[in-house]
């Protein structure tokens, strides 16, 4: 069916500030097939308004007077069944707030500066369009970098075994990933026999507070990773903005593991990569990595995860069911590259189960 045939996304604004409610009004108004069904000046009208609406896609502020964002969220997520894009100051507490909110039922967010211009404002319009477009389950025909994109293959890695114990587990994801990762790392028992190493595609003033928030409420150690730092058991080390992590040993291949921290390629269409990530533990761990990727749009990770697979590594992805968006795992299991597609629920476990068998 063609795009536009279908029913216009709904979608309901909600902020308390008219620059940005006028900013998003014509953001959604000049996305593909969607219109703005109402507009919202606290969280108090903005729960009457989705209540009585029923919209799509709630975009809701997170500061706001008479009712915040946190509060009308959880009132929304119980009487609506929209899906709830955040909006949130790109700060320290504007991340702890929306680390919050995914926890509570928001399926994404849209960060913003204070004292955004309208200058600044109108380049992360298409973010905000393409965001839509994705929560809603619709696939633009414009927006092409917002999807997950088809890549298919030919070859098969089914018939390679992985042979020996698993010494380290690297981890990839996107949209949907900070919920999923607090979900899976959570699990975890402190007593952990790997480290962990983990790309995670959001806002490098967000990766700090994430890591911080996700070593609050694991019993493993997680901490943002740190160039030439030493892998160890039970610790999960984050990537920070702006630099690819990689891992290397000593030229003979055997010893401690550490960090390595680049910003080759620089031409990489995100950094931190998992591409990048993963290419690294194929080349150090060969047949003794778990390589796991979560939900998140587009595919990155499936290039590195071939030659996981080449060299005899374990790939879990996540399925479609649990994923907020299934383009990076959709790309390991179209490309018959994943040995299991698991729910997120289950995903500790099965790690677990890799690592102790």
């Amino acid at each position: 069916m063609e795009v536009s045939s279908l029913k216009p996304i709904r979608v309901l604004i909600v902020d308390d500030s008219a620059f940005i409610r006028s900013t998003l009004s014509r953001a959604v108004s000049s996305g593909e097939n969607m219109k703005v069904v109402g507009v919202a000046v606290n969280g108090q009208e903005g729960v009457e308004m989705a209540e009585e609406l029923q919209p799509d896609v709630i975009t809701l502020d997170i500061t706001m007077p008479k009712m915040d964002g946190l509060e009308a969220l959880k009132i929304i997520t119980k009487k609506t069944s929209s899906k709830v894009l955040m909006l949130s100051s790109l700060t320290e507490e504007g991340a702890n707030a929306t680390f919050e909110a995914l926890s509570l039922g928001a399926v994404d967010f849209i960060g913003k500066k204070l004292g955004d211009t309208a200058f600044s404002m109108m380049k992360i319009q298409e973010e905000i369009v393409g965001k839509i477009m994705l929560v809603s389950g619709r696939k633009s025909l414009k927006q092409k970098e917002y999807l997950p994109l088809p890549v298919k293959t030919e070859d098969s890695y089914k018939g390679n075994v992985r042979k020996g114990r698993i010494e380290i587990l690297a981890i990839g994801s996107s949209t949907g990933g900070p919920a999923a990762l607090q979900e899976v790392l959570s699990r975890l028992p402190a007593d952990t026999p790997v480290t962990g190493v983990v790309v995670q595609h959001m806002p490098k003033e967000f990766i700090s507070p994430f890591a911080e928030r996700l070593n609050r409420l694991s019993s493993v150690s997680v901490m943002v990773a740190r160039h030439g730092q030493l892998l160890v058991p039970g610790q999960f080390l984050i990537a920070p903005g702006g630099a690819h992590l990689k891992v290397a040993r000593k030229a003979s291949g055997t010893g401690t593991a550490k960090v390595v921290l680049d910003s080759e390629p620089v031409d990489s269409l995100h950094r931190p990569s998992v591409d990048e990530l993963f290419l690294s533990v194929a080349s150090w761990f060969p047949s003794s990595a778990l390589g796991v990727i979560m939900t998140g749009m587009g595919h990155d990770g499936f290039v590195g995860a071939k030659e996981m697979k080449k060299t005899n590594s374990h790939l879990f992805a996540q399925d479609e069911k649990s994923s907020v968006v299934y383009g990076m795992p959709r790309a390991i299991v179209d490309g018959n590259l994943a040995d299991k597609v698991v729910p997120l629920n289950q995903m500790h476990l099965e790690i677990l189960q890799a690592l102790n068998g």
